[in-house]
């Protein structure tokens, strides 16, 4: 299938470090993506959603930035301190070789602690470079002024949401609104700057060279003892966990939540209006990250996540209230208003820049089947849930059993009216399967006779109108001829055997008309209109659904290269954003947590059907 792949004019693009070219760090409430050349570009404090503070990704003059690199020409390189989160960017120059260590310090999961430090520690490792730092803070998104104060070694931004206090070793000096620092470093010298969070006018603390060490160690320490409870001993163990590290940096430790992705806006064509607010949580993103964690063994974050939905009430939203809302704000809240902010040019020119999402009040059906899916694996390989959980997954069902034959607006957000998409229906089977399991292994009490009658009018309409046999393939939506690739969750679901003569001829059908070199299109906007303008980029996480589905139904070989050859896609350090397009750049929100999963649940799949 052809694709419009007309490019946006990049005339400035010397002035925007490419969305792959960035590493990602945090501190489980928060992160910063550093790029390699060493600019932060993207940090939002005190949390994932708070208003940025550095956001010249999105806007390279009013966004806001904190750089730091050699003031000589140097060629760069950017690798992750082995089997943690903590980045270095080094730094290759005619007379010396020097890195910096980027990290932000973690020593336990409390949720209490109210911890917002980002460390950077610039360390000359072959003989000396001189650099140059510049901390250009921008509140708001850029729209609240701020002052600047230096004292000594201290440099205090305050704006009217938020006080940041900058401490160094090395000399500093305000220009304007922003401070600038020029140092040279011999072999083996070091300095360290540190940007903390002030609250309740508690002064600046420092960071001396001894205490930057300390905190690096200990946050060193606790990723390498997290990430030793994987239960992953695989073909491609370094992807894997590189992917477990994301999934947990993308996690709000106070309350268990799991961000779609750390950014805003980020588009999915530059140039294009498909730009849109990560940063909450999908229901349906958190439930599959359940999912990859368990099979990893990390039950912790699971249970984290079941705690998120119990405290919140989530399950609860169902019923008299009306149907489950897709996605909240990170502390549970269910108000995400999406604006626009104008001032801000966008990625590379790519207008509009979105904060919040109005696909907040959207139906979309096929949540419940990701969420009771995650609460039945949850059941089955971490904790029994609670009799108040069933009694609300009991109410959910119910609520399912009277609603799921109706038009929504499906799982891909589409902003032109609810359809009948087949993929929603798939779901609600799912949901209403899963939770004949539970009630059957434990005995719980169940309304089993009508939820068997509606699982089975769900597959019935499924074999008879989801299926085209003008295509000979499972369809998009309800007595429709448009494929789309979200059916490859088809035998995962479990909903049809992977050798089943209809489904290998749906894959055959996606296959030549969605996929390119192994790369896989969601569905052909020309023939099914979403409401949105301009073409996108394939979906990585279809095409590691693309990989999973050839391994069930037996295509090992084709399965393996399929996914050798989506891993060269990633960038640098083995992180994907949510879309790669027409020449193999990585575009859309990054580094996205349902790609991430879904490369776990293929490499796990692959491995198992391997030997």
């Amino acid at each position: 299938m052809a694709f419009d792949t007309t490019g946006f004019e990049q005339a400035d693009s010397g002035r925007y470090v490419p969305i792959s070219e960035h590493g990602l760090i945090g501190d489980l409430r928060t992160a910063a993506l550093v790029g390699t050349n060493g600019t932060i570009d993207w940090y939002c404090c005190p949390r994932f959603d708070a208003p940025s503070v550095f956001g010249s990704i999105l806007d390279a003059d009013r966004g806001g930035s904190f750089e730091l690199a050699a003031e000589v020409p140097t060629r760069t390189r950017q690798f992750y301190f082995p089997d943690t989160n903590v980045l270095i960017t080094r730094f290759f120059a005619a007379d010396g070789v020097a890195e910096i260590q980027d990290f932000m310090p973690v020593v336990d999961e409390s949720r209490e602690a109210a911890r917002h430090r980002l460390i950077r520690r610039v360390v000359c490792v072959r003989g000396a470079l001189p650099f140059r730092a510049r901390i250009a803070p921008r509140f708001g998104y850029g729209t609240e002024k701020h002052t600047v104060h230096v004292e000594g070694h201290t440099a205090v931004f305050r704006s009217p949401s938020l006080t940041l206090a900058l401490t160094a070793t090395a000399p500093l000096e305000a220009q304007g609104p922003d401070v600038w620092s020029h140092f040279k470093l011999l072999e083996g010298e070091s300095h360290v700057f540190a940007l903390d969070r002030l609250v309740d006018d508690v002064p600046p603390r420092a960071c001396p060279r001894a205490e930057a060490q300390e905190q690096a160690d200990a946050t060193v320490r606790f990723w390498r003892h997290w990430l030793a409870g994987s239960r992953y001993h695989g073909r491609w163990r370094e992807m894997v966990n590189r992917s477990a590290l994301v999934l947990k940096l993308l996690t709000y430790a106070p309350t268990g939540a799991i961000v779609a992705a750390p950014t805003t806006s980020l588009p999915e064509q530059i140039g294009g209006g498909r730009n849109w607010d990560y940063r909450y949580v999908w229901v349906r993103d958190a439930a599959f990250c359940v999912y990859a964690m368990l099979r990893l063994g990390f039950t912790s974050e699971a249970e984290a996540f079941m705690g998120f939905i119990s405290e919140r009430g989530i399950l609860r939203g169902t019923g008299e209230t009306g149907p489950l809302q897709i996605m909240y704000g990170i502390d549970g809240r269910t108000e995400l208003p999406e604006r626009e902010l104008p001032h801000l040019e966008g990625y590379l020119g790519s207008a509009p820049v979105r904060v919040g999402n109005a696909a907040t009040g959207q139906l979309q059906l096929d949540i419940y089947g990701a969420l009771i899916d995650s609460i039945y694996l949850y059941d089955k390989w971490g904790q029994p849930i609670s009799s108040d959980r069933w009694d609300e997954v009991g109410a959910v069902v119910d609520w399912l059993c009277d609603n799921w034959d109706q038009p929504d607006e499906g799982v891909w957000e589409t902003r032109a009216g609810r359809r009948n998409f087949v993929y929603s229906r798939l779901m609600c089977w799912v949901a209403l399967e899963r939770a004949m399991r539970m009630a059957n292994r434990r005995g719980l009490p169940a309304d089993l006779t009508r939820w068997r009658e509606s699982r089975d009018a769900i597959y019935r309409q499924i074999m008879r109108r989801g299926w085209s046999a003008e295509r000979e393939a499972f369809v998009q939506g309800l007595d429709g001829d448009v494929l789309d690739a979200s059916l490859l969750m088809m035998p995962m679901a479990k909903f049809i055997s992977p050798i089943d003569p209809k489904w290998l001829s749906t894959l055959d059908a996606l296959t030549a008309d969605l996929v390119s070199d192994s790369l896989v299109y969601r569905y052909d906007p020309a023939v099914s209109p979403d409401g949105l303008r301009g073409p996108e980029g394939t979906f990585s996480i279809c095409s590691f659904w693309y990989v999973e589905a050839l391994a069930r139904a037996g295509r090992l070989e084709e399965a393996r290269l399929a996914f050798e050859k989506m891993l060269t896609y990633a960038n640098h350090l083995g992180l994907f954003a949510e879309e790669i397009g027409p020449t193999g750049e990585q575009l859309g929100n990054f580094p996205q947590a349902f790609t991430h999963l879904s490369l776990i649940s293929a490499a796990f799949n692959l491995d198992r059907a391997l030997g």
